[in-house]
């Protein structure tokens, strides 16, 4: 499962053996944790959905509700813009905001689409940042192989805690990422190349559907 992570030109970096992690799964999550625990769960049914025939369709409209209220997604596009948001005009940083979404969840039903027992593992111990707090997370393989790490920070906002970034490999940045890509595609008061691209990738992500 890379094609996701790929698409942000990133590698997944694997981490240790999930020793002193709990099952995602039944752990009774903390406040910030709660959104982390729902996108996992949201993930690995999505993934059981793929393994037994579900539409790329179903699945997505199934994982949108789970990613928009896990993510505060408006909070990512801006900062995955950076400085030039606040030059563009409303009715683009609507589209964004909209795409960008579309983008999110079409990644994830993508890349989570088949079903081999993998399960998340949650790190009992939050690490603070600030206001801030990481939830660390490990996807296990089913088959015993080493399991991927995926940190969430989150933050407590007007939505109550939602992720605000994700941490590949415990330490890449997904909102950094996402800046240095969409740099080149936004100007002073102009995101139409990078509406367009990111409505491609959903095309692309999705076929065509």
């Amino acid at each position: 499962m890379t094609r996701l992570f790929r698409s942000l030109a990133l590698a997944l970096a694997l981490g240790a053996p999930a020793i002193g992690f709990a099952p995602a799964i039944g752990f009774a999550a903390t406040p910030e944790a709660a959104p982390v625990t729902a996108l996992d769960a949201g993930i690995i049914a999505s993934m059981k959905a793929g393994a037994a025939g579900a539409s790329f369709q179903s699945r997505y409209a199934t994982l949108d509700q789970v990613v928009r209220t896990s993510f505060n997604l408006p909070d990512i596009t801006q900062n995955s813009v950076g400085f030039l948001w606040a030059t563009l005009p409303p009715a683009q940083q609507q589209a964004l905001e909209q795409v960008f979404e579309q983008f999110t969840v079409a990644s994830y039903v993508s890349e989570f689409s088949s079903f081999a027992g993998e399960h998340f593992t949650l790190a009992p111990d939050e690490k603070d940042l600030g206001t801030k707090k990481i939830i660390e997370t490990q996807l296990v393989p089913g088959d015993g192989s080493a399991p991927t790490e995926l940190d969430y920070v989150v933050e407590n906002g007007p939505a109550g805690w939602q992720i605000t970034d994700v941490l590949l490999g415990g330490t890449i940045s997904q909102v950094a990422v996402h800046a240095s890509d969409f740099s080149s595609l936004v100007t002073s008061g102009d995101a139409s190349q990078l509406i367009t691209a990111l409505k491609s990738k959903v095309a692309a992500l999705s076929g065509g559907k």
